[in-house]
């Protein structure tokens, strides 16, 4: 344990979960063959380790890479409800140079002619890299190990995100490979593409103030229902320009509460120092407020069940006390019914809740870029063309 647990009759990670112990696991399994009719559920075993994605272009005999996007949460959370870099900011050379090479085996290896999408899971070192922060040969990821986790011969909601911020029509390269044209003749190369010098971020828009009684927690199973992106020459300015869009923007100044998993709290550090550098005025339940107060932070502590007086978790969130959440779980499923209050009253109250620490930490990381240092052009002005490539090339 972990595991991962799925039906095998399902897409878009629905009914999956992440099950820590033997005891959910049986929960699972007893409610998944109820519902499946006697289908098969599918159990591997669950790495805590850095999602890349790769999207490419195959003609049978080539493969074209415009870019490897990492993902900010650790694997276990849906690709499509994480935020994705390009490029991948905090990958060693080594780590592109294999994932590059594990892209282009497989693809020649299927024999496709058109998109593929694969995502990877890297396993070693921390599960949250800043980004920047990592160079060749820093000595924590030098043992890493790179595992593929899916292998999708087809198109991916991630193909209009890397053919903006690389300027690859892939779409238009992949319909001329089905048809029987060389990549080497399209003029953009084969193997990686060459970044951009510009930094893109993915991230994902809920719907949840709609949806009434969904909780917001991330995990295997998709929620969300749209994307944005941001774009600028640095990781800062573009991760700003994205939680903006999703309105997931930390507010300037103000308060925020803290309710962190206890596998979270060894992780959190950063996070909470960041907070504190930034001015913010720190609420946190009992056990969070414990660690704060270890690391000679302060913190106001709040009780977080809803019988234990007042003000509680709820009542600071609904009377505005607080401008943002933190309550991140570890999948365990009490854990997971006991924090759900907490989330739905912020969606309510429309505040900017995290529940993955790696989404949290990156938010305040963004808090370094001012408004004022934003980059406003058009995408034609941020993305360079291959050399004899016109922008409206056919």
């Amino acid at each position: 344990y972990p595991v991962l647990v799925r039906p095998s009759y399902v897409l878009g990670g629905r009914a999956m979960e992440i099950v820590q112990s033997p005891e959910e696991l049986q929960r699972y399994m007893n409610d998944a063959l109820e519902a499946g009719e006697g289908r098969k559920v599918l159990i591997d075993k669950y790495f805590a380790g850095k999602e890349v994605e790769v999207d490419a272009v195959c003609d049978g005999e080539s493969v074209l890479i415009p870019g490897i996007m990492e993902h900010v949460e650790r694997a276990g959370v849906h690709s499509g409800d994480s935020m994705a870099i390009y490029p991948g900011l905090t990958l060693t050379k080594q780590e592109v140079a294999t994932i590059t090479d594990y892209t282009t085996r497989i693809g020649k290896s299927l024999n496709i002619k058109g998109l593929m999408n694969i995502q990877y899971v890297i396993v070693g070192g921390n599960t949250y890299r800043s980004p920047g922060s990592i160079t060749e040969g820093t000595s924590e990821y030098e043992k890493t190990e790179i595992f593929v986790i899916e292998v999708n011969p087809r198109s991916s909601r991630t193909i209009p995100f890397i053919s903006k911020v690389t300027g690859v029509p892939m779409v238009n390269l992949a319909v001329k490979a089905m048809l029987g044209k060389k990549l080497a003749d399209m003029g953009y190369g084969t193997g990686l593409f060459s970044t951009q010098g510009i930094v893109g971020v993915k991230a994902p828009v809920f719907s949840m103030s709609k949806l009434t009684g969904v909780d917001t927690y991330l995990g295997p199973e998709m929620k969300s229902t749209g994307e944005v992106m941001g774009i600028d020459h640095d990781f800062e300015s573009a991760i700003s320009k994205a939680l903006i869009a999703a309105d997931l923007r930390l507010p300037e100044k103000g308060s925020i509460l803290l309710s962190i998993s206890d596998e979270d709290k060894k992780q959190s550090g950063q996070l909470i120092q960041k907070l504190i550098d930034e001015g913010y005025d720190l609420f946190a339940t009992e056990g969070t407020a414990s660690l704060i107060s270890k690391l000679g932070k302060k913190v106001v502590a709040i009780p977080k069940r809803l019988n234990e007086g007042h003000p509680n978790v709820v009542d600071i969130i609904v009377n505005g006390t607080v401008n943002a959440v933190v309550n991140t779980i570890t999948g365990n499923r009490s854990a997971v019914q006991d924090g759900f209050h907490i989330r739905r009253a912020a969606v309510e109250k429309r505040i900017p809740c995290f529940t993955s620490i790696d989404t949290a930490t990156a938010a305040a990381e963004s808090l370094t870029s001012e408004g004022s240092n934003y980059n406003v052009k058009t995408m034609l002005e941020y993305i360079r063309k291959p050399q004899g490539e016109s922008h409206n090339a056919k």
